[in-house]
């Protein structure tokens, strides 16, 4: 039985050997007389010395300037302390070794075989460092919102108004309902909020309820665990909890399915979310900004809104003005959308002409901000290369009579016109994009399943 616990014992002796000698830097052990108990391979051939016959010797005796003497009659450890061996400056630590109370022995490392590895590796770590930081505010600057209240264009009383009451919605928690024709700029205030609320740092989530197709709308918002539904093989945060701390930002809040909006409502008032398949429960901290093209009120007389939704939504309601309503703006608006198209698409083209602006001016503009975008767009398209300025004739057709036929509209000429100039964008985008449906999505700024739609709604093939 003995001579079995030896053999163990010898066993782990030579393991614990074989563990230090393998340790790429110097390792020495001392009694607390200071007598070399172990001295590794490594360090020997780095000293050009037989460890074996270190064996039994004292420290000082072995390696020039050493202090594990010293340490084992202090007791006190020495980290990452210079040492010059063989006119070499090393960096090393000496650390006492207690049982029960009791100093046993010392253990000596050799940290870096050359102080300038320190320095090289503090380079490294700074560098790193640097980076890190630089990550940490490039990750910022993509969670955040894209705009400001700067962005928000435009000298009108109206304007001013809803960027004064914008700025005040943004000091509060409470939930925004912003409410305007399509193309009006209700995501540009939606933005403007959260940069100007104490969320700014933190996370801008938006999600389109009209883009998503129904069945999969509730697993983006709430999200799920795998093997929730066929094809769920791993974990995905919703909606909510990727707004923790930041600001939820839901589209065409009027499509979301009749099925979801309890479920919406429930979050609203606990900020508690469970995943699909999951068990687990997760507060989420966001602030709510909600937007819909349509009256939410007409939405509830006709049954496709849930009232008691639409009162927790609407506690701060923000009404944006349609372009024929602010027509003080467009001109505005129109050189400030120029400048920008005009250095994306690398023009000269840097002004508008006087009866360029009046015309825009009589226009009913259908499709608002988003329309006018979209006209100087195609403008600049049909221009010629060393064209400065822009004149009726560089306009679409829809625009050459305008003048004359404008005050003969009707809401279904507008409509029409609508259609033709959304339609046009459309196959523009297709032409831009090689027909890529996810590029000609970015370049409208649409989900691709409402490009889809569009595809399907004006049968272009």
């Amino acid at each position: 039985m003995v001579s079995k616990e030896v053999s163990v014992l010898h066993e782990k002796v030579s393991l614990y050997e074989a563990v230090l000698n393998n340790i790429l830097s110097g390792v020495i052990i001392t009694d607390p007389d200071g007598s070399v108990i172990f001295f590794s391979e490594t360090y020997g051939k780095f000293l050009g010395m037989n460890p074996q016959k270190k064996i039994g010797r004292h420290c000082t005796e072995v390696i020039e300037n050493t202090r594990m003497h010293i340490v084992a009659q202090t007791g006190i450890p020495e980290i990452n302390h210079p040492h010059r061996i063989m006119g070499q400056d090393m960096v090393v630590q000496r650390l006492p070794i207690w049982i029960d109370g009791k100093l046993v022995a010392v253990f000596g490392q050799v940290m870096f075989e050359d102080v300038k590895d320190v320095s090289v590796l503090a380079s490294k770590l700074s560098l790193l460092e640097s980076k890190v930081e630089l990550f940490q505010k490039e990750l910022v600057d993509l969670r955040s919102s894209r705009y400001s209240i700067n962005n928000i264009q435009g000298k009108s009383k109206i304007i001013t108004e809803l960027k004064r009451l914008a700025l005040k919605a943004a000091t509060v928690n409470s939930t925004v309902l912003l409410m305007g024709e399509s193309g009006t700029g209700k995501e540009l205030f939606a933005h403007a909020i959260h940069d100007a609320s104490m969320r700014r740092l933190n996370p801008f989530i938006r999600i389109n309820c009209a883009a998503i197709p129904k069945d999969l709308l509730e697993a983006e918002l709430f999200g799920y665990e795998p093997g929730a539904f066929t094809g769920a093989t791993r974990a995905k945060p919703g909606k909510f909890e990727l707004a923790h701390r930041g600001t939820l930002f839901l589209d065409e809040i009027s499509e979301l399915p009749l099925e979801m909006q309890p479920k919406l409502l429930r979050v609203l008032e606990d900020k508690e979310v469970e995943r699909l398949g999951g068990t687990r429960i997760t507060r989420c901290d966001f602030r709510l900004i909600a937007a819909t093209h349509e009256d939410p009120e007409e939405l509830v007389k006709q049954g496709r809104f849930r009232e008691d939704l639409y009162y927790r939504l609407n506690v701060i309601p923000l009404k944006i003005p349609p372009l024929r309503e602010r027509k003080d703006d467009i001109s505005i608006l129109a050189e400030n959308i120029l400048a920008r198209l005009a250095r994306d698409l690398g023009r000269i083209v840097t002004k508008i002409s006087d009866d360029v602006l009046k015309t825009f001016e009589n226009y009913n503009w259908p499709g608002n901000i988003r329309e006018l975008s979209n006209i100087l767009e195609r403008t600049l398209y049909s221009m010629e290369g060393l064209e400065d300025t822009v004149r009726p004739d560089h306009l679409p057709v829809i625009f050459q009579t305008q003048s004359e036929r404008s005050p003969r509209l009707g809401s279904s000429s507008w409509r029409n016109i609508k259609d033709v100039s959304e339609k046009e964008a459309v196959m523009q985008a297709l032409r831009t994009s090689n027909n890529n449906k996810q590029k000609a999505a970015q370049i409208l700024g649409i989900h691709r399943t409402a490009l889809y739609k569009k595809i399907k709604k004006f049968n272009l093939s």
